[in-house]
């Protein structure tokens, strides 16, 4: 159940289309079903506006089919499951024929919701090619989430005339997500051109000194230009979850 749905509920009481016995049996569901190896928060998509997030790295494909099963029982929609193994995609898709699986990003949908409306605009910029799995992690999950997305890839500060190309996209972002490795330079750049927040992503992607991503981190957070905020090495989730809630404020005072 999500918010729009409790809203229902509750105005169904008021208006006496249901009696508060209904809506109580309606809520009694438990806010969490214990797996033994899982906790499913039901309560999740009431509390913060998204179903739970699965985060596949680690468990088995059996316990990632079970806690699926789980949630759609559940009645929910949009499922994400981030850092997939292709084998727990095969084995999950032959039970969850809605499974949507990107094998770059390594994420995988369920259910995604055929009438959902994309809202405002994000914009996923990557500093090169090699990149693209951690913007598309944060770009999926963004529209997982019901946001409307922009990419610009491969726009890093090597061939600067490749973003300033692409200006009047920027503009019109009300987030801007910067995914770079080497030096990290690109969220600088960015956050120097748009009005709107800047969220940097340091990725793992560069030579020796680059300590896997650390370089690109620590640049990142001493970024001299005002408005990047940055999440932790590889993150495209955060990424994509903080660029969601930022962009949603901006729809609602619309």
């Amino acid at each position: 159940m999500d918010k729009r749905e409790l809203l229902q509920l509750l105005r169904a009481v008021q208006s006496g289309e249901k009696t508060p016995e209904d809506a109580l049996l309606h809520l009694k569901r438990s806010p969490f079903d214990d797996l033994g190896y899982a906790k499913v928060d039901n309560h999740r998509e009431i509390r913060q506006g998204v179903p739970e997030v699965i985060y596949g790295q680690n468990k088995t494909p059996e316990q990632i089919c079970g806690i699926v099963a789980k949630m759609r029982e559940n009645g929910m929609q949009d499922i994400l499951i981030t850092r997939m193994s292709q084998t727990a995609a095969e084995i999950l898709g032959s039970e969850e024929p809605t499974l949507e699986y990107h094998p770059i990003p390594k994420i995988g949908v369920v259910r995604r919701s055929p009438d959902r409306v994309l809202v405002g605009s994000i914009v996923v910029a990557s500093g090169g090619t090699s990149d693209m799995a951690v913007c598309e992690e944060a770009a999926l999950t963004a529209e997982t989430m019901g946001n409307r997305v922009c990419r610009l890839y491969d726009v890093g500060v090597a061939g600067l005339h490749r973003l300033l190309a692409n200006l009047d996209k920027l503009m019109q972002a009300r987030v801007v997500i910067a995914v770079a490795g080497m030096e990290g330079a690109l969220a600088s750049v960015l956050g120097g051109l748009v009005d709107c927040p800047v969220i940097a992503v340091p990725t793992s992607v560069g030579y020796g000194a680059n300590f896997g991503g650390l370089s690109a981190l620590l640049s990142m957070l001493n970024s001299c230009a005002s408005g990047v905020s940055v999440v932790n090495i590889d993150n495209g989730f955060g990424a994509g979850y903080l660029a969601s809630m930022i962009n949603k404020m901006e729809s609602i005072k619309e």
